[in-house]
């Protein structure tokens, strides 16, 4: 089997923390496009307008490795474009990443709430990954798992694309320790700590995850650690990575997580409240160092600020 040549590194640098788009040019065995042009407008002019395709050509935007292409340059299959997208306008999540450990191979961040861990969606540059290469002046900075945009807490980047793997590895087979703390209702009548097991499922498009009966595909420990004010503080131990795993199970036991805009009821979006976080930190992440073998724990510095009678430090 005849295996594909290796990519050319991009020519064009990252625009504010994020990656041009890459673009190889498929086969055209009917010769449907005759020039670069052509295959460009008929691939994005639905989406953002041939004006702005024809825009992109005429203002240089859209490079090879020899520079910026023409538009009636001849199509030739396999040929490696690049450009950068035009981002719609994001409003600054008001709050700052933490830093709990850098080396030349890892940054730990402390996330907080409402800022996403990648660009995806409608969040793209307002993304912890696109702050850090920024402000850590690390582009190739990758992240190795990825932490819901409403839960704040720990994140892992590896600094080198070459060690993604072996990090990713981890979080997939399961060989990181995570651990949770969440404010909820407190409910004398429940014993706990219980192992919550159960079959989630979590539809494209939809935005809230849900139980079915059928064999148990996520797994969590929950336990309270004090109560007050009729509110409970909980340690939630994850041994799987469901989707909204730890809020459907917190859920399910009557304890919707505090200021959850999804559980037990999808609140209409609107602007994010920045005054009622999600009450969920991700507090601790333990694990065995792939490449040195080195043992590490990690806690967050951020504490959950809607607890009763305790300020946050700083606030999340």
């Amino acid at each position: 089997m005849r295996r594909r040549r290796k990519a050319p590194p991009a020519p064009l640098p990252q625009r504010d923390g994020i990656d041009p788009v890459r673009l190889r040019l498929p086969a055209d065995p009917e010769g449907v496009w005759k020039t670069v042009y052509d295959h460009l407008a008929a691939r994005y002019a639905d989406a953002i307008g041939a004006e702005q395709v024809d825009a992109m050509f005429r203002e240089g935007r859209i490079v090879s490795t020899d520079g910026p292409v023409a538009a009636g340059e001849p199509y030739t299959a396999g040929r490696y474009l690049w450009f950068h997208r035009d981002f719609a306008p994001e409003e600054r999540v008001p709050f700052e990443v933490g830093i709990v450990h850098r080396d030349e191979r890892l940054v730990i961040a402390d996330k907080p709430h409402f800022l996403a861990t990648t660009p995806r969606g409608r969040h793209i540059t307002e993304t912890a990954l696109a702050r850090l290469r920024r402000d850590l002046e690390l582009p190739e900075l990758q992240p190795a798992h990825r932490l819901d945009r409403l839960t704040a807490g720990l994140a892992l980047f590896v600094v080198r694309p070459a060690d993604r793997g072996p990090y990713q590895m981890l979080f997939r087979d399961r060989l990181v320790r995570k651990e949770y703390e969440a404010v909820a209702a407190y409910d004398p009548a429940l014993a706990l700590p219980v192992t919550v097991r159960s079959r989630i499922v979590k539809e494209r498009g939809v935005m809230a995850a849900r139980e079915e009966p059928g064999e148990p595909n996520s797994e969590s420990r929950i336990e309270l650690l004090e109560h007050r004010a009729g509110f409970g503080r909980y340690r939630l131990l994850p041994a799987t990575g469901r989707t909204h795993q730890l809020r459907v199970h917190m859920n399910s036991l009557g304890l919707p997580l505090l200021n959850d805009p999804v559980y037990p009821v999808v609140r209409e979006p609107g602007p994010d409240d920045y005054s009622r976080p999600l009450q969920l930190l991700a507090k601790v992440l333990e694990f065995t160092d792939p490449v040195t073998g080195e043992p590490y724990r990690f806690e967050s510095r951020l504490r959950l600020a809607q607890w009763p009678g305790r300020p946050a430090e700083p606030p999340v």
